[in-house]
């Protein structure tokens, strides 16, 4: 075969794979990692916050699935089938990690890839969607939002952050024997790593609504002056959310309601009101052992 053939004939299979493949700027398509580190071109950035250590993991929440995102595709030559609920999926195998060769460009779900978050790139898991992994190794674990899709190459199960690679102990290798599970909101409240962080009684606390908006546009000021039970005090009003959801599923209908108040930079989580100091601490010795601790009184 002339040499003019073989071009034209490889030309023609770049083509064809290249056919296959989604388009997107995504992770999991490079080859094996130079020096076992990282993939060639790949690497830590130059704008490593300074405690990595410090970022929280992803909290599980419901969000709307990507239109487009999780329908079947073809990757490589190979085809896949994306999963459309979150939950009931368990996988063993190997995790990469990809960094600044892709760092802020755009996922396959369209949000812009952050090394620096706690995320993760799956071939099936749903779009936008909650993973818990385990590095087999060291049985370090970390929870990651799946947002984009990959890897597609080595038989590798799951690319992760940089951020979540570190956290697992897996940057030296770049890559390590993991379990994938895939998480549900509503079945991990229980393992959700808080940040409660309030010990002492406090003094009367802002009801604000239950919304997304950030807490320097909540309302500051309410002539609230009923009792209620603090049940936790959080640093991020999306923990506190999560938390107030896990407090709903564990004590069921109480007769009384649950609201989230700031106050100082903190989102504390209430349950009430009662009619006096006296109900709210009978209340609170009750509670004690259903949830493992005592509630704070929230004095008006």
């Amino acid at each position: 075969m002339s040499g003019k053939i073989i071009m034209v004939v490889l030309a023609a299979l770049l083509l064809a794979a290249c056919g296959s493949t989604p388009q997107r700027k995504g992770a999991g398509v490079a080859t094996a990692p130079a020096g076992g580190g990282y993939l060639a071109g790949d690497g830590p950035g130059a704008d490593a916050p300074a405690d990595i250590d410090a970022i929280p993991d992803a909290v599980p929440r419901s969000e709307p699935l990507h239109r487009y995102a999780n329908r079947p595709y073809v990757a490589l030559g190979k085809s896949y089938t994306p999963l459309t609920s979150p939950g009931n999926f368990k996988e063993r195998g190997i995790a990469s990690w990809y960094g600044k060769k892709f760092h802020g460009q755009r996922t396959s779900s369209g949000e812009t890839y952050d090394m620096y978050a706690m995320s993760a790139a799956h071939p099936t898991l749903p779009l936008p969607s909650y993973a818990r992994v385990t590095n087999l190794a060291n049985q370090k674990s970390v929870i990651v939002r799946v947002n984009d899709r990959g890897p597609f190459l080595h038989d590798r199960v799951i690319d992760l952050s940089y951020t979540a690679a570190h956290k697992l102990g897996i940057l030296g290798n770049g890559s390590a024997e993991v379990e994938v599970e895939s998480l549900a909101p509503a079945a991990t409240m229980g393992s959700l790593k808080t940040d409660v962080v309030q010990i002492r009684p406090l003094e009367s606390a802002v009801p604000v609504a239950v919304t997304p908006q950030p807490l320097d546009v909540l309302p500051l000021e309410s002539s609230d002056t009923r009792v209620y039970l603090q049940l936790g005090a959080f640093e991020s009003q999306q923990n506190a959310e999560a938390f107030m959801e896990k407090m709903r599923n564990e004590l069921g209908n109480t007769g009384k309601q649950f609201r989230l108040s700031g106050k100082d930079g903190m989102v504390r989580v209430h349950i009430g009101p009662y009619a006096s100091v006296s109900e709210a601490r009978s209340n609170a010795d009750s509670l004690e052992d259903k949830l493992g601790f005592k509630p704070m009184v929230n004095l008006p």
